[in-house]
């Protein structure tokens, strides 16, 4: 966004699914800003250790370093009076504060970038990211490459055995699916699966 004249504050949110490119759009748009000379912090939740433990990387490798969080709120306790654009990845795991927390800094005059996944493992909706999209003034939405057939992929399909909604990993456990070939229940069929398995050798 090159329009912004002053010290007006936006936000702007990446999202995608997995395998889109989010972070490495993310790390683009702040080593631009930082070429500008611009003040510039970068925000990861701590659950997310995939990777490196205080850096954001893309999947192809790109890495830029980050303070960690573990929730919204932390972010407000740690930015910088003086910084000027703020990141935060995978903001789907910071907790419904991240509405409040990105408002207040986009009042301060400060350009938030956000990226993360807004919809889940069953293709729902993934709190609190779509809100989050309502009150940006600049969103993108990118694609991945469905691992089935090649065409573009909208979702993240999980392929380990676990109802629960944050299960932390990357290759071998999640693949991009279009919508076609995504299978919600994947993951809850595992499960049965799994228990009648058991059942069967007790």
């Amino acid at each position: 966004m090159d329009i912004v004249k002053g010290n007006m504050g936006w936000i702007e949110v990446v999202v995608g699914p997995m395998f889109s490119g989010k972070s490495e759009e993310l790390i683009r748009r702040l080593r631009r800003a930082e070429i500008a000379r611009q003040r510039v912090q970068i925000f990861k939740p701590i659950i997310d250790q995939r990777y490196s433990t205080n850096g954001i990387v893309s999947h192809s490798g790109l890495e830029l370093a980050s303070d960690l969080v573990r929730t919204a709120e932390d972010i407000l306790v740690k930015v910088e009076p003086r910084t000027e654009v703020v990141g935060i990845d995978e903001g789907q795991f910071l907790g419904e504060g991240l509405l409040d927390v990105c408002t207040k800094m986009a009042d301060l005059g400060k350009r938030v970038i956000v990226t993360g996944l807004d919809t889940d493992f069953m293709g729902r909706p993934f709190e609190p990211m779509p809100r989050l999209l309502a009150i940006a003034e600049e969103i993108t939405k990118l694609l991945a490459i469905c691992v089935r057939c090649g065409n573009p992929a909208v979702h993240t399909q999980r392929l380990v055995a676990s109802e629960e909604l944050i299960v932390v990993g990357a290759g071998g456990m999640y693949e991009a699916r279009c919508r076609r070939c995504f299978e919600p229940q994947l993951a809850t069929q595992k499960i049965e699966e799994g228990k009648k398995a058991a059942a069967a050798h007790s």
